[in-house]
């Protein structure tokens, strides 16, 4: 009866030490898991939801309710100026809509860079700034980079003639923005019609160079902020022909003035050369 009790006990320890062994073998699984949660959840990126168009928009668009979802964006490198709430962009109510200035695709982040105020006309006005000028520029621009787009900036090159008659190429105006494309944006190596924002008078300069020459537009880098300055190129910097001074021959040098006298002799009359009084 012992021997049987004995047995009895052993085999409840080693049941009792099999099932301890067994929680603690799913404890560390769980403990594992769990620190696997905890780890994931700190590496997770924090996000939050802003408002997108829902369709490519272009300028002059109108951006209207039915345009625009939310979209989930990450909170650490979120855009300055977006909106993310229906509030912040119609503020004046969804029957007022804003008009796009830039152009936008689908998902793309909206900011208030992009659109005008609420009820904004749909013409250039909305697109100048207080003391600009909108102007239009016609100049022929190199095929190789394709047609010209709103808030790209170019430099305004100008060729004509000198008073002189020497024809030259002056570097006009750089770094100005585009703000809007008339006609056909696709056409390669033509003229192209672009409105830029300058000043008064930068107006008068401009109109000046298209009545009196030919202009040509050159696009600048989007990450370029140097500042270049004045560039002048003619004729002879292309051909490396010399300027040929044309000198006019020396005066001849006055002849030395000289004075005489008649003297008689009989009846012979004698030139004599004598001192000049002055």
């Amino acid at each position: 009866m012992k021997a049987v009790f004995g047995l009895v006990l052993l085999i409840g320890m080693g049941l009792a030490g099999f099932a301890v062994y067994m929680v603690k073998g799913y404890m560390d699984t769980q403990s594992a898991q769990l620190a696997r949660m905890q780890q994931r959840a700190a590496q997770a990126v924090a996000t939050v939801e802003i408002y997108a168009p829902t369709r490519a928009l272009t300028y002059g668009d109108l951006l209207t309710a039915e345009d625009v979802a939310l979209v989930t964006y990450a909170r650490d490198t979120l855009p300055e100026g977006v909106f993310q709430t229906e509030e912040e962009l119609f503020p004046a109510g969804l029957d007022t809509p804003r008009v796009v200035v830039l152009p936008m695709q689908i998902n793309e982040p909206i900011m208030a860079n992009k659109v005008t105020e609420p009820g904004a006309s749909r013409g250039l006005t909305a697109l100048v700034e207080p003391g600009m000028r909108a102007f239009p520029i016609a100049g022929r621009v190199a095929s190789g980079f394709g047609a010209l787009r709103p808030n790209d900036r170019i430099d305004v090159y100008w060729t004509g003639q000198l008073r002189n008659g020497a024809e030259v190429t002056n570097l006009l105006k750089s770094g100005l923005q585009i703000i809007a494309v008339i006609g056909d944006q696709e056409s390669r190596g033509a003229p192209q019609n672009v409105v830029v924002q300058v000043t008064p008078q930068e107006v008068a300069l401009l109109t000046q160079a298209a009545n009196s020459g030919a202009l040509t537009l050159s696009l600048v880098g989007a990450g370029d902020v140097e500042t270049v300055g004045a560039i002048q190129v003619d004729n002879m910097q292309i051909t490396g022909e010399q300027a040929v001074e044309v000198q006019s021959a020396p005066e001849p040098a006055p002849e030395e003035q000289k004075c005489y006298v008649i003297q008689r002799s009989g009846t012979e009359r004698v030139q004599v050369e004598i001192e000049c009084s002055n």
